[in-house]
C-alpha cells in the first residue's frame, strides 16, 4: 500500500471497490458520461453543467491514442489562473482511465467551459508539483483525497496551458 504524506484520508476510512463491482461501475460511468457530454454540448454548457454535489463540469476533448478518434469526457472544472488542471482519478479505480493514455499520446486537447471551447497543451505534473497543487485541488473538489487513499496508483494530474 502506497501512502502520500499530503493525502490526509486514510485507506481504512475509505470504502474499497470490490473487483466484482468494477465492470458495472465502468458501464454506468461510460453511459452517464456520454449522456452528460451530449446534453452539455447541445445546450452550449447551460444544462448538465454540474456533477453531483454541485461541482462545475467541463468537457475535455481528446484524440484517441490508438484510433485517432475524437473522444469527449466530462470532468470536474479545475481552474488554475489561465490554466486548467485535469485529474485522472476515476474515483480511485485501480487503473488509469482510458482518456489518460489519449492525453499522454496527444497532449493538445480542447476544454469546454461555460459554452466556450479553447485549446490547451497538457503536461503531466511531477510528484513534487502534484503535492504542491494538492491543497488547491482539494479546495475545488475535496473527494480527490479519498480517491487517492483508495488506490495504490499515483493518480495523474495534468496542468493544461492555453495554446
Amino acid at each position: 500500500m502506497i501512502e502520500y504524506d499530503y493525502v490526509k484520508t486514510k485507506r481504512e476510512d475509505v470504502q474499497q471497490f470490490k473487483e466484482s463491482q468494477l465492470p458495472a461501475i465502468k458501464f454506468v460511468l461510460r453511459w452517464a458520461s456520454k449522456a452528460q457530454v451530449a446534453g452539455f454540448r447541445l445546450s452550449n454548457g447551460r444544462m448538465l453543467n454540474k456533477f453531483v454535489g454541485g461541482f462545475p463540469v467541463c468537457v475535455v476533448t481528446t484524440k484517441g491514442a490508438k484510433t485517432g478518434k475524437i473522444r469527449r469526457i466530462p470532468l470536474i472544472h479545475l481552474p488554475l489562473g489561465e490554466n486548467k488542471l485535469v485529474v485522472a482519478s476515476s474515483g480511485g479505480m485501480p487503473k488509469n482511465p482510458v482518456w489518460y493514455y489519449n492525453i499522454k499520446a496527444n497532449p493538445e486537447i480542447q476544454i469546454m467551459v461555460d459554452g466556450e471551447e479553447k485549446t490547451y497543451r497538457a503536461r503531466q505534473v511531477s510528484d513534487e508539483e502534484k503535492a504542491e497543487l494538492w491543497p488547491h485541488l482539494l479546495s475545488l473538489y475535496p473527494d480527490f483525497d479519498e480517491y487517492q487513499a483508495r488506490t495504490d496508483r499515483n493518480i495523474p494530474v495534468f496542468n493544461c496551458e492555453p495554446v
